[in-house]
């Protein structure tokens, strides 16, 4: 018997297959286009839909035995149906612009401090009762016509079980789900004006829906017998497939945003999470709840410096045979050895995310000379991220946070020189683990579980999360960081007013 994975992202689709060992076996990806016009940014719901059958028909073919299938996804997106699930208009994504002056009026009339209470989130125009908001008052023969409200796990769900359930974690990020009564917030929907009977029934973290239908059977190449299971919402699978299951230990996904997930083993300060826009959210071991400190430009400003600032080095690393950020790290410290470089990047090149959420902030480089070099530029925009994920943890002080480590996840994790800058920067040993992908790993995990493939998620760790080296912090360099640091600290305040 197999166990698969289904993680739903904003462009694209994959399936992980796994053996009942844990151990991986293969993936597909299949990605679908997202439309962002002035002011919408939509997805075709169908499209993804589509995309989820192909990388199930994918991994059925060569793996006809999956026993059980959990499915995870991005968040805040929703999308209207009618009572058999079929969409009645594009996806609003979480960056659709749509919504803000409704976010106003409900945080006027239930204050932002009362709505962080109930739901862990100071408000803001990017979750979903904003959005439904703005449709209900913009577009009434759309919500009135409407069955289902459904972010994306619990639509995919719902078409392969016919069960609208939806997990704690991502029920959360709609910002109409109370964080203590583990429901829907009465108090938040009748506010807004929002229909409850409209969403899916709230279940814990790693929920099995039940078995495939027939008719998805057909579209899927799932087996008649295949367990469905609702996982979460992507950050936390990717925090349960890092192995972290109580305070003692972070999270730091290196991927494309960088994000900094801590673990609370109780509720934390609200109010001091409510300073930073740290979002509180429930997590898988009952009584826990999770966090996300996040930079919008993690791997993807790094990308950025490679694919814009680097064609030459690009070239020669081809002819070297080696990656091209392996030849940026090397011939940087050729030339400049070790210790922070001289160019100070603030790396809000798609806006600020926690603790500022400003989208209107944008990426400086500082210190730029005649003499700058592509490596200089690419080991700056490597420590303008490291200072950002510092400048959150520091934010997080006091809020009730105690780790004493990190485990890392992402492409970035397979960087020794920048997880040994994190580890410095941070004061903190960062542990890299072997998968790139912790979200399908802790949905494998979630799934493994709910089927009865592992006893509890402890067993599953232990098949299935793998750790590779511990990277130290080195105290003379967090020093030198840390000089560097309070330079660093004071750029967006400084910048922000002339951009």
């Amino acid at each position: 018997m197999k166990i698969a994975g289904l993680d739903i992202g904003t462009t694209g689709c994959k399936c992980t297959v796994f053996d009942e060992q844990g151990n991986y076996l293969g993936k597909a990806y299949r990605d679908y286009p997202v439309r962002r016009a002035v002011g919408s940014h939509e997805i075709d719901i169908s499209v993804l839909m589509e995309g989820v059958c192909a990388v199930l028909r994918e991994m059925t073919a060569v793996y006809p035995d999956i026993g059980g299938l959990g499915v995870t996804s991005f968040g805040e997106t929703f999308v209207l149906t009618d009572e058999e699930g079929n969409p009645l208009h594009p996806a609003m994504l979480y960056t659709d612009p749509r919504g803000s002056e409704e976010c106003q009026e409900l945080t006027e009339r239930l204050g932002a401090k009362e709505i962080a209470r109930i739901t862990g989130l100071r408000p803001h125009e990017m979750y979903s009762i904003c959005k439904l908001m703005w449709m209900k008052k913009h577009r009434p023969d759309i919500y009135h016509e409407a069955g289902h409200i459904f972010l994306m796990e619990d639509y995919v769900v719902f078409h392969l079980t016919k069960k609208a359930q939806i997990d704690y974690s991502l029920a959360a990020r709609t910002m109409a789900f109370d964080i203590h009564a583990l429901d829907w917030s009465g108090r938040v929907l009748e506010a807004a004006g929002i229909d409850r009977d409209l969403f899916s029934a709230c279940v814990p973290t790693g929920s099995a829906a039940g078995t495939i239908l027939p008719e998805a059977v057909e579209r899927t190449g799932l087996s008649a017998g295949t367990q469905i299971v609702t996982v979460s919402h992507d950050q936390v699978a990717a925090a349960v497939g890092a192995g972290a299951f109580d305070g003692s230990v972070a999270v730091d996904g290196a991927g494309t945003v960088e994000c900094l997930t801590p673990i609370y083993d109780e509720m934390p300060d609200i109010d001091r999470m409510y300073e930073g826009y740290f979002s509180v959210v429930p997590y898988v071991v009952p009584g826990t709840y999770v966090a996300y400190a996040f930079s919008y430009t993690g791997g993807a400003l790094i990308q950025w410096c490679v694919e814009k600032l680097a064609k030459g080095e690009q070239e020669q690393a081809g002819k070297q045979g080696i990656p091209v950020h392996e030849l940026l790290e090397k011939t940087y410290l050729e030339q400049r050895a070790d210790g922070p470089g001289d160019l100070l990047v603030l790396p809000h090149f798609a806006g600020a995310a926690t603790p500022y959420m400003d989208t209107g902030s944008r990426g400086v480089i500082l210190g730029l000379t005649t003499e700058s070099t592509a490596a200089d530029i690419y080991r700056g925009c490597m420590e303008g991220v490291a200072y950002e994920m510092y400048l959150n943890y520091r934010a997080l002080a006091g809020s009730g946070v105690h780790f004493e480590k990190l485990n890392a996840t992402g492409g970035g994790a397979r960087s020794a020189v920048w997880m040994q800058m994190k580890a410095d920067v941070l004061n903190l040993p960062i542990t890299a683990l072997e998968t790139a992908d912790a979200g399908t790993v802790g949905s494998a995990m979630l799934t493994g579980v709910a089927i009865g493939a592992f006893r509890d998620l402890k067993e599953a760790a232990e098949y299935m999360v793998e750790e590779t080296v511990t990277y130290m912090p080195r105290p003379d360099m967090h020093e030198r960081y840390m000089q560097v640091y309070e330079r660093y600290r004071r750029i967006y305040e400084a910048v922000r007013p002339l951009v």
